[in-house]
């Protein structure tokens, strides 16, 4: 891992460098566009660069990675590492863009902390972008491997179901004919998608049924526009304009929240809040699919039952398991006949967490972490806790 020297070095300028990590990414964006601007037309999210919420994550990363080695230098922060390599992978990142990565935002470092980046700073700094950089190639090209090289295939839509009024289904299969390897639980696949003004952006959604059907489902919310920002472009772009015989352009499945280490009697918890919905519904069919007997406590938040996304997949898959107990919270309109909806927002304080439970989170960031403190009150260890961030992965950005 990082050097002797190196960890003396990083230790004596991490608040230095974390403390200008914003401006740096901030800069270090600007360049890279501005020397490759098919970069943000075909790869990243424009939507998230006008925002300024990757840019959050990447310094959050960035000074997660360092904090780790610095504390822990003799141990790899794998399970951050992972989930950043499984949405690159997805994406099509190469290997080749680490270094035009690595020339921006040197670059950006040293315009923003001038002086400050000696010789000695700027060697240590080095060290951790390329321990960071080659164990993210070394993930992404095993990942690609395990998935037969990866890249882009085109899939016909054989139906389109409305859900809600903004959540919806799209069924898929390979327009060559040829079969799809088969997924996991819990994994996304990105679309790419040619927009009006000819950029190909890409998003990442959820695999919404269960491993084993003959067609890929994926249930796509239309984000609307507030204050200064746009709609969201590929969301928008599908709800209006792709429909039966369309044909789309997805990645191989990727995705780090699937069901490891759960025997059928395995304790389970599965918590989600509104399009977190999405790899909850296929968890839950693969545990009907599998026989699980385990309890399973299912957890959900909503405006209404009508914005509840997949509801009768929900209730459907949860009711076919034996030990299952289902929890829905609407902040209007919930219910009072049925004993499973509460009005409110999501509270876990009347809900039993069997011990040795592992629970799986995917929704708005400030409800997985609301439902992470509650569990880890009730005693689930915070290692058997795993989520999915839909969108940059802010978590580590916000810690502290």
């Amino acid at each position: 891992m990082l050097s002797e020297q190196s960890v003396a070095t990083v230790r004596a300028t991490l608040p230095v460098v974390g403390g200008a990590i914003g401006e740096i990414t901030e800069r270090f964006y600007a360049g890279l566009f501005a020397a490759r601007p098919e970069l943000l037309r075909d790869l990243f999210n424009r939507g998230n660069q006008a925002a300024g919420t990757q840019r959050q994550a990447l310094a959050g990363s960035i000074a997660a990675f360092a904090t780790h080695l610095v504390e822990r230098p003799d141990e790899r922060p794998d399970a951050m590492l992972g989930r950043i390599a499984h949405k690159h992978a997805s994406l099509g990142v190469t290997a080749e863009q680490y270094a035009l990565v690595h020339e921006h935002l040197f670059a950006a470092i040293a315009d923003v902390l001038g002086e400050a980046v000696t010789p000695e700073v700027a060697a240590a700094w080095d060290e951790v972008y390329w321990l960071m950089a080659n164990a993210l190639v070394a993930i992404e090209k095993r990942l690609h491997e395990e998935r037969g090289g990866g890249g882009w295939r085109e899939w016909e839509v054989v139906g389109r179901v409305e859900e809600t009024a903004d959540v919806a289904t799209f069924r898929l299969r390979p327009a060559d004919g040829r079969p799809a390897a088969d997924f996991r639980a819990g994994q996304y696949v990105s679309v790419q998608v040619e927009l009006a003004d000819g950029a190909r952006q890409i998003r990442q959604y959820s695999l919404s049924a269960a491993p084993g059907s003959p067609v890929r489902q994926i249930s796509v919310k239309r984000v609307p526009g507030g204050g200064s920002a746009p709609d969201g472009e590929v969301s928008n772009h599908l709800h209006a304009r792709v429909h039966v015989g369309d044909r789309l352009r997805l990645s191989a499945p990727y995705g780090d929240l699937v069901l490891t280490g759960t025997g059928t009697r395995a304790p389970l918890l599965l918590a989600s809040a509104g399009i977190g919905v999405t790899p909850m519904v296929a968890m839950l069919g693969q545990l009907v699919d599998s026989g699980h007997t385990g309890p399973v406590v299912v957890v959900h938040g909503d405006r209404s039952p009508a914005e509840h996304a997949l509801r009768a997949d929900h209730e459907t898959y949860a009711g076919k398991l034996p030990d299952a107990s289902v929890h829905f919270w609407y902040e209007t309109d919930a219910d009072d006949s049925d004993a499973s909806h509460r009005t409110g927002l999501v509270d876990l304080t009347d809900v039993a967490v069997p011990q040795g439970t592992r629970a799986y989170l995917c929704g708005p960031l400030a409800f997985m972490r609301a439902v992470r403190a509650r569990l880890i009150e009730k005693g689930v260890a915070p290692a058997d806790i795993h989520y999915e961030v839909f969108g940059p992965d802010l978590w580590l950005a916000h810690e502290g």
